[in-house]
């Protein structure tokens, strides 16, 4: 028998606020994380814009020596884990941790590393390189060392599909627990990549904007958006069954109803012109939560502010959800707000909907001006709104053609 699966707790550390209260009053608020990059000097290149986590000292979160020895993605992802983790109220001494699994994935991971280990081979020689440069870099460590934090022994594994990965992430940790493999499950992406090696790739590759204007830079829908802003940060989920949470008192966020990965199978960095992947993952997420499409109220949109993902998302929404459904939905994308996370940015979006059915609030889709033509859903823009939400969805899409929409309901 197929187990329900809700939300017990919920961690993040963003642009906007470095825990999940904070980032979702930030959301509320209209509040906007993207401002001239510090972490190096900007000056040579021609994007000058980022969502850096402001005034972050790991030696806060971390002792000296656990500071040095962990990349800043994974330090993200064991904050992230950390918070949820006390919010959910779970006891490593009464829990059986052989049945709570870890399902954490990155869509670039330990660049920063990469970066400065690469330099000291190249300048000073191989044997100027530290030991730990592996087991900091590799894409698996963020899940490796949150199992370890937690003593979590049951499945720990990596998903890494670019800017999918959260909701890859979150849609298959619904899935462990809702074939019976775990009864707990820690889930959600990180990332750390605005790093000189990282922005230059974007960058050359002509996917981030070059606006100098904090406002103007992450415009999803916009018609004069120029490209996504590249952002840090991660969220992270405690996903758990039903009865299990039920036994022992937890709160309950919301409910994860239906979930959906497809492939384009068409291009390594562009979306189907006529989005016929993401749209069916958005089909498909609904036919597995067993709804119609018109009892979804709200989508976070990938929504990234670049025009081919936009434009190719919008038709997507259009075909699955059919023409007049498409026109009343309410559809957003707070990386407007927060940059793209990349990685992580599933996860904070998945954090986005359990809280705007939590309180009633669909965000907006903020910095919105110039409408275009081809982007003509009703993406509420400039100011939220309160309304009454069931069921939404999170869409995500990445690099290689991938395509994954979750769906959440309200806990009953």
């Amino acid at each position: 028998m197929e187990k329900r699966v809700v939300v017990t707790g919920l961690g993040a550390i963003t642009p906007i606020g470095k825990t999940a209260p904070e980032f979702w009053e930030g959301i509320k608020q209209g509040k906007c994380g993207i401002d001239k990059i510090t972490a190096f000097d900007p000056s040579d290149f021609k994007v000058k814009l980022a969502g850096e986590i402001k005034e972050y000292d790991p030696e806060q979160y971390f002792d000296h020596r656990d500071a040095k020895r962990l990349d800043k993605y994974v330090q993200y992802a064991i904050i992230a884990s950390r918070e949820a983790w006390k919010d959910s109220k779970l006891d490593k001494e009464t829990e059986n941790m052989e049945r709570v699994g870890v399902l954490i994935g990155s869509g670039i991971g330990g660049v920063e590393t990469i970066e400065e280990e690469n330099r000291k081979c190249v300048e000073k020689g191989p044997d100027r390189v530290s030991p730990m440069y592996i087991p900091k870099a590799i894409l698996n460590m963020a899940t490796g060392n949150v199992a370890i934090e937690l003593g979590a022994k049951g499945e720990s594994l990596t998903i890494v599909t670019a800017c999918a990965t959260g909701t890859h992430c979150i849609g298959d940790a619904y899935r462990m627990i809702k074939h019976g493999y775990q009864d707990v499950v820690v889930t959600g992406g990180t990332e750390a990549s605005i790093t000189k090696l990282s922005v230059s790739g974007f960058m050359n590759m002509k996917a981030l904007s070059k606006s100098e204007d904090k406002n103007r830079a992450s415009i999803p829908f916009d018609k004069e958006r120029n490209g996504f802003v590249m952002s840090e940060g991660a969220a992270v989920l405690i996903l758990e069954e039903l009865e299990h949470a039920k036994k022992r008192g937890a709160k309950i966020y919301a409910e994860i109803v239906g979930y959906a990965a497809t492939s384009d199978a068409y291009h390594i960095t562009s979306p189907l012109p006529d989005g016929n992947g993401g749209a069916r993952a958005m089909k498909l997420a609904i036919e597995d939560a067993k709804i119609k499409p018109e009892q979804i109220t709200y989508i976070n949109a990938h929504g990234t502010s670049t025009h081919l993902n936009d434009s190719c998302e919008t038709k997507a929404i259009k075909t699955a959800l059919g023409e007049e459904i498409s026109k009343k939905v309410l559809v957003s994308s707070t990386k407007s707000n927060t940059g793209h996370m990349l990685g992580a940015a599933g996860a904070i979006e998945a954090i986005v909907c359990i809280k705007a059915i939590q309180d009633s609030f669909v965000p907006p889709t903020i910095n919105y001006k110039v409408p275009d033509e081809e982007c003509d859903l009703d993406i509420v823009p400039n100011k939220g709104r309160n309304v009454e939400i069931e069921y939404a969805m999170s869409n995500s899409l990445g690099f290689g053609g991938h395509n994954c929409s979750v769906v959440i309901k309200k806990y009953n």
